[in-house]
């Protein structure tokens, strides 16, 4: 879509300068497509249409991701059935584990990214509950590809000017929003959910690589998992949390609306402050907007120049290849965790079990083979969860 719109129709870059943008931004963390744009706008009208082009972008898909938050909360308020979602949380299994054959294809192509991606999957599902194990893997898939001396960068550009102000406010909001929620988290301020909200979400854009399909893996297992586990109730007991069904229907509807993956920062944002009343909700969604893509732009606007005169290097050349097979690894490996307990939550029964098999292998399937797009997949599983 960006080539036909932005390259063939109104010819605000090129060709070579899209594909460009695309690959340095698949290196950073944050929202890959946000940024890309992000920098489209910014080479045709510098900082203040990259600022209204990133805008425009995120806001319909937060406005109905946010949406969704309150009509969950409305469902369970008025005791509705809520049959309807069944089968969305095993459609957006079937999401997951496309995503992870789809990168299979683009990004493990020799002996060590087939190992570096088993062990990377092994690991993850293992020590899903660590929090340094996504970080952890990706800088040692860089290193491991780097022992290598067969790949050489072919791409020579002259250096470009590097501006500091949007790096040093990166830093600097990553040690303020740490600190500050920290310390509402120690001292137990009465109203410390935002702030530690902004904090959480502020570091998953700072740094979650591979796009929206690891962010959901670590938001799973920092909602969903942790508040769950003893020594973080005794430690923490008001940490913000939700269900695995809610967290996994918010997965399955942002795959079934148009926008970036990223905007489902607006419902768990929504939705880890439901409990303190309307007010604290919406302030969720505006802080989970916002706080997910802040990081994207200010890192896509600082390393892109740096990106420029490093990208010769063959040391960062190298470690892309590692990385790349890390990021499969990581989403295979999150994929059987979440199939895991998919069947878990249904309690084994032999109907269920069907079920939602034929649900993730049908979307699974679908999106591999078939023109059909996420949002008629989307509806059919609601459908399917209504007939039930």
């Amino acid at each position: 879509m960006m080539l036909k719109t932005f390259v063939h129709q109104r010819k605000d870059v090129t060709e070579e300068e899209l594909m460009e943008y695309n690959a340095f931004c698949q290196m950073l963390p944050g929202a890959s497509s946000t940024q890309t744009l992000t920098l489209i706008g910014y080479k045709r009208g510098g900082i203040p249409l990259a600022l209204l082009t990133l805008l425009i972008w995120l806001l319909p898909a937060c406005t109905l991701m946010s949406l969704l938050s309150f009509l969950l909360n409305f469902i369970d308020d008025k005791d509705i059935n809520t049959s309807i979602f069944h089968y969305i949380q095993s459609m957006a299994v079937g999401f997951i584990i496309f995503s992870a054959f789809r990168l299979f294809k683009v990004s493990i192509h020799n002996t060590i990214t087939r190992v570096i991606m088993l062990v990377v999957a092994i690991l993850t599902f293992a020590l899903f509950k660590s929090p340094w194990i996504f970080p952890s893997c990706l800088v040692a898939a860089g290193i491991a590809t780097n022992f290598s001396d067969k790949r050489y960068p072919d791409v020579k550009e002259p250096k470009k000017k590097v501006k500091w102000g949007n790096i040093l406010i990166f830093f600097s909001l990553f040690a303020v929003a740490g600190f500050v929620s920290e310390t509402a988290r120690k001292q137990e301020w009465k109203n410390r959910g935002p702030y530690n909200l902004f904090e959480n979400f502020y570091r998953f854009g700072s740094l979650v690589f591979g796009g929206g399909d690891v962010l959901m893996p670590m938001m799973y297992e920092q909602y969903v998992v942790r508040p769950q586990i003893p020594a973080i109730q005794q430690k923490n007991p008001n940490a913000l949390h939700m269900s695995k069904s809610e967290f996994l229907t918010g997965y399955g509807m942002v795959r079934a609306i148009p926008g970036p993956v990223f905007s489902i920062g607006a419902f768990v944002g929504g939705m880890v402050l439901r409990e303190k009343g309307d007010g604290f909700q919406l302030i969720g969604c505006i802080i989970g907007a916002v706080a997910i893509f802040l990081p994207s732009a200010l890192l896509v606007l600082f390393f892109f120049p740096v990106w420029s005169n490093l990208k010769n290097y063959i040391i960062i050349y190298r470690s892309l290849e590692g990385i790349k097979a890390a990021v499969v690894g990581i989403i295979a490996g999150a994929s059987l965790f979440l199939i895991k307990d998919v069947f878990t939550n249904t309690g084994w029964s032999v109907h269920d079990v069907v079920m939602n098999v034929v649900v993730i292998g049908s979307t699974f399937y679908l999106l591999s083979f078939t023109k059909v797009r996420a949002p008629f997949i989307a509806a059919g599983c609601l459908l399917l969860g209504l007939l039930a």
